[in-house]
């Protein structure tokens, strides 16, 4: 039978989610918890990779199992086990067809920057104190609806099939609780590997008056990686959402905590 988990974490420990012979990995913290609990070797695949030092507030895998007997124990028992920097909050019983990564429809992410020093932030925001001018900011970042190839924020070297994103949220705007704290929200159907923080750390600059809003659609356009800025830091960076459709999203009465 086919289950699907999410769960949040701190990446601060991690090198990402994915598995990696040399370095501890979240998919590798979740499966040994998994396999402690069910008695068997389980095997997690999630629904994307965050890199080294990314959060999580919805993440969702699956894995597969003959032996969970109740969703509800299976999750208070995961988060007696895992370590204080990851918790599950579901565990549901899905499709035998459905997959965590495939069968996602959107991704969104939240990047959080912090203007001035706050203690409390330091693991959670980037802490980046030059003015910064959000409207401008908002304006350059709706280009990114308009364009399609992502190039210029993609990572050299990894390997894409193609580059191609379809973007259909980008927006910055002031948390109502501290107007200090700046949130980014992006969503698309998928995104490159290192793209949300080049595109931050570029939109940044448009902020901080380093390029106007014509020059960042010139850079997007341009299909160079030279041309963007150097990547946001790891730690203000949250995969905030994975989305289904309803099929994937079945859940059984007893299996929602």
């Amino acid at each position: 039978m086919r289950y699907f988990i999410l769960l949040s974490y701190d990446g601060a420990a991690y090198c990402g989610w994915q598995r990696q012979p040399d370095a501890p990995s979240v998919q590798q913290t979740v499966e040994q918890a998994l396999s402690t609990l069910l008695r068997e070797q389980v095997e997690v695949v999630g629904a994307g990779r965050t890199d080294t030092g990314v959060n999580a507030s919805r993440y969702v895998a699956h894995f597969d199992s003959e032996n969970v007997k109740d969703c509800a124990q299976l999750v208070y028992k995961l988060n007696l086990i895992l370590p204080k920097d990851v918790a599950v909050q579901r565990v549901w019983r899905v499709g035998a067809e459905a997959h965590a990564r495939f069968d996602a429809v959107e991704r969104e992410y939240t990047y959080y920057i912090s203007q001035r020093k706050n203690p409390f932030r330091r693991y959670s925001a980037w802490q980046y104190y030059v003015p910064l001018d959000v409207e401008r900011m908002n304006e350059a970042a709706g280009a990114l609806m308009e364009w399609e190839d992502f190039t210029t924020f993609a990572k050299l070297n990894s390997n894409n099939k193609t580059n191609i994103c379809h973007v259909t949220r980008a927006d910055w705007c002031r948390a109502a609780e501290d107007e200090d704290l700046l949130i980014f929200t992006i969503r698309a159907d998928r995104f490159l590997r290192n793209m949300i923080r080049a595109i931050v750390g570029t939109l940044v600059d448009v902020g901080r008056g380093r390029y106007t809003v014509e020059e960042f659609r010139e850079i997007l356009h341009s299909c160079d990686l030279s041309r963007s800025s150097a990547g946001a830091p790891a730690v203000g960076l949250f995969l905030s959402d994975v989305r289904y459709d309803e099929r994937v999203e079945y859940k059984e009465e007893n299996t929602i905590v």
